[in-house]
Order: C-alpha cells, then sequence, then structure tokens
C-alpha cells in the first residue's frame, strides 16, 4: 500500500515541477529565438552573456523559495504547524528583500560585470540593454521563481507558468518581431510573462492556506539565518549552470572569437532545458522526501529517491537521443549563420555526453538539501564551477585549444559524479545509523 501511494505522490509532485522547471528555461530560449532572428548573432550571443546575471536573479529567488519549501515540508511531517507557518511568512518577506537589493546591485554594477564576461562591441551594447531592463524588474523575477517550490508544497500547480509562458511568447514575437525594439523587446517581454506568473501564484496561496493570516510575516533572527542556509544549496545548484555558462563563454572568446560565442549560445540553450527537467525532477521529489524525512519515515525517502534517479535517467536519456537526431538543424531555427550552424554540430555531442552525470549529479544535490545534508550539497554544487574554472583556466584548452574549452564541462562533470557517488554512499550508512537506533 505504501509503495503504491509513494509512486501516486512521486508523479504528483515531479511531473508538474519539470514542467514549471521547463517553463523557467525556455523564457530565455523565447529570447534568444526571436533575437537571433530578428537582430543575428550578435545579439543572441549578447543575451547569453548577460543571462548569468538574470539566472542570479532567478537563483535567489529559487534558492530562498526551495528553503521555505523544504522547512515547510519537514514541518508538515512532524506536525508543527506553527514552524511551517512561520518559515512561510518569513521565506515570503525575504524574497521581497531580495528583490529589492538585486535591482539596485545590478542597475549600479551591470557595466562592469559584462565587462567581466568578455563583453564588448556590440555584444555588450546588446548585452547592456537587455540586462538594464531585466534588472530593473528584478523583484518581479525574484517572486516569480521563488514562489514555485512554496506553491508545490501546498499541492500547487503550474496553470501560472504556463500563463506567463505564453505571455512571454506573445509579446516577445510583438516586441521583437513585429515592432522591432530588439533585445530590450525581448527583455521587456519576459519581464511581462513572470508578472502574470506572480499574482496567480499569490492569489493561489491567498486561497489555500488564506496566506497573509496564515503566515507569521514578522523575520526571526534563527529562521532568517536557517532559511539563508539552507538556500544556499538551491541557489547554487540554480545558478551553478549560469556560472558554468560564464566561464565557458569566457573561454570561447579567448580561443574562438564571436563564432564560438554565437554556437555556445545555442548549445547552452539546449543543454539548459535537459537540465532544469532533471532539476524539476529532484526539487519536485523535495517535498516527498521533507514530508517522510520529517516523520522519520526514512523507507519512504529511499523509494522516492531511487524513483528520482530512475526518472532523471529515462529524462535524460530521451533527450540525448532528440539532441542526436536534431543537432544538424536545431541551430538554423534561431537564424545563426552556417558557420555557427557547422560547429554546433558537433560542440553539442561534448555536452551530451555528460548530460547523464549532470542527471546523477542535480537529483543527488536535492536529495542532500532535502535531507538537510547541506555540506555535501555545497561540495557538488560549488565544485562544479571551481573544477571548471581550473580546467579551463589551466589546463584543458592550453593542451587542446578550443576543444579544450568544449570538453571542460563533461569532464568536470564526471569527476563529480564519483564525488557524489562517494558522498550518497557516506549518507547511507549515517542512515542505516539513524534506522539502527530508532530500533533500539
Amino acid at each position: 500500500m505504501m509503495r503504491r501511494s509513494v509512486k501516486r505522490e512521486f508523479f504528483r509532485n515531479v511531473i508538474p515541477s519539470m514542467i514549471a522547471f521547463a517553463f523557467t528555461g525556455v523564457y530565455a530560449i523565447v529570447d534568444g529565438f526571436f533575437v537571433g532572428r530578428n537582430v543575428g548573432d550578435a545579439g543572441l550571443a549578447a543575451i547569453n552573456v548577460a543571462y548569468p546575471l538574470v539566472a542570479l536573479i532567478q537563483a535567489a529567488g529559487t534558492g530562498l523559495g526551495m528553503a521555505g519549501a523544504i522547512q515547510i515540508a519537514i514541518n508538515k511531517g512532524k506536525g508543527d504547524e506553527e514552524t511551517e507557518r512561520r518559515y512561510l511568512g518569513n521565506a515570503f518577506v525575504l524574497l521581497l528583500l531580495a528583490g529589492i537589493l538585486l535591482t539596485g546591485l545590478l542597475l549600479m554594477f551591470y557595466p562592469v560585470i559584462l565587462r567581466l564576461f568578455g563583453a564588448s562591441g556590440e555584444i555588450y551594447t546588446y548585452g547592456a540593454g537587455y540586462i538594464r531592463i531585466i534588472a530593473a524588474g528584478a523583484a518581479i523575477q525574484v517572486f516569480s521563481t521563488g514562489m514555485m517550490p512554496i506553491i508545490r508544497n501546498y499541492d500547487g500547480a503550474v496553470t501560472a507558468m504556463a500563463a506567463g509562458f505564453v505571455t512571454n511568447i506573445i509579446f516577445d514575437w510583438l516586441f521583437v518581431s513585429v515592432l522591432g525594439y530588439g533585445v530590450e523587446g525581448a527583455a521587456v517581454a519576459t519581464l511581462m510573462g513572470q508578472a502574470v506568473t506572480v499574482v496567480p501564484a499569490v492569489i493561489y496561496l491567498t486561497r489555500k492556506v488564506g496566506l497573509f493570516h496564515y503566515a507569521y510575516f514578522p523575520l526571526r533572527g534563527n529562521v532568517v539565518r536557517y532559511l539563508l542556509a539552507i538556500a544556499a544549496s538551491p541557489f547554487g545548484l540554480t545558478l551553478s549552470p549560469n556560472i558554468v555558462i560564464m566561464i565557458i563563454n569566457k573561454g570561447s572568446i579567448v580561443y574562438g572569437g564571436d563564432t564560438a560565442v554565437s554556437c555556445y549560445a545555442v548549445v547552452s540553450y539546449v543543454i539548459c532545458v535537459v537540465q532544469l527537467l532533471v532539476q524539476g525532477v529532484g526539487d519536485g521529489a523535495q517535498p516527498l522526501i521533507g514530508r517522510y524525512y520529517g516523520s522519520r519515515e526514512y523507507e519512504g525517502v529511499r523509494k522516492v529517491r531511487a524513483m528520482a534517479y530512475m526518472m532523471a535517467a529515462g529524462v535524460t536519456i530521451l533527450c540525448i537521443g532528440a539532441i542526436i537526431m536534431t543537432r544538424g538543424s536545431l541551430a538554423g531555427i534561431f537564424g545563426v549563420s552556417s558557420q555557427v550552424q557547422e560547429m554546433y554540430e558537433t560542440v553539442i555531442l561534448y555536452f551530451a555526453a555528460g548530460l547523464v552525470f549532470a542527471a546523477f549529479l542535480r537529483v543527488t544535490t536535492s536529495y542532500f538539501y532535502a535531507v538537510e545534508q547541506n555540506l555535501s550539497a555545497y561540495i557538488l554544487i560549488y565544485g562544479e564551477p571551481s573544477l571548471l574554472a581550473v580546467l579551463i583556466a589551466l589546463v584543458l584548452p592550453g593542451l587542446l585549444g578550443l576543444s579544450g574549452v568544449w570538453i571542460a564541462e563533461p569532464v568536470t562533470q564526471a569527476s563529480l559524479a564519483l564525488a557524489g557517488g562517494f558522498l550518497l554512499a557516506r549518507s547511507a550508512r549515517k542512515s542505516a545509523g539513524n534506522r539502527g537506533s530508532q530500533t533500539q
């Protein structure tokens, strides 16, 4: 009976989560599609160079929202409603403060940051126009991404994300293709889509749990500290792929120029969708893992984790097959040059090779922060950009040139997958010890 119930609950949580994460990733792809076809390679490359700053905003929302969601799930499992209400309210306030802080910081420092990312000439001009508008609406984006994991803990669906996604497509077409507003038009369309996501999310929580009466909003020091400590894991997990984009963009500029950057823009869009689908599996399983963990039902935790690995593996294999079948035509959808298209056909295979390792890492990391094993999550999350930076700055491109830039990412993911296996084995021994102490 329990197995059947776990399976039903797993799919009820994971499928909406995957869809929600896919919508998040496709926002950037939609921008890239319209900008690539109407502005050209430089506009497409500019959005890719600027996108880590967009990802910083989304990661802040995801990190804080997921931190609140984890504690909501754990305390629901414990039956501690008062603590659940406190985490809900404090997470909501932190999302608001993060949005205000990021707006100010990004508007002040985006020119310096874009230069550090290697942007110059047309790429800098387009990138600055894009990120200036995105930064002005940072609070909208923080709430858009942060409310989703919280809603999943209250059985929320993805209707809000779907409405935002459709809105983004409509206004991208209008502002970029019809009115010719270029990258600035794409940025405005993204903000409008995310605004459409926020309003239904708040309405849902208000109707479902009576948000403004149920939650405790006054900040408590111990709650805030714990939320920030937990948030570091999902924040890093969301941001890490985009730090990777930044590092590879820099290597691409140095060793391959604008053509390599434009090629990697298309590669990163494709890989990003796969990674977000897999992250949707891990984070979708989080509420269920958290509830079982909070109620000390460790058998349920293991079953959900096993199903998450199987689901992630299946999704990844299907995506790799699709990547291979479409590699001869997909880049052309973005309106890139024939030179970029030809380069993409080879480069995408390097990155596809690392996706199996990436899938294992993302589910493992989500499991670690769902059961409050934050140190293990930190190692895997922040190890990826750290090791990649070393490989690109000091090792592989010096030996292999531009090819060294391309293979650095799958090498990094394979290395960290080994580390993840070790940490998972250690976690299993710890869990066995917990179950043994319960039976004594």
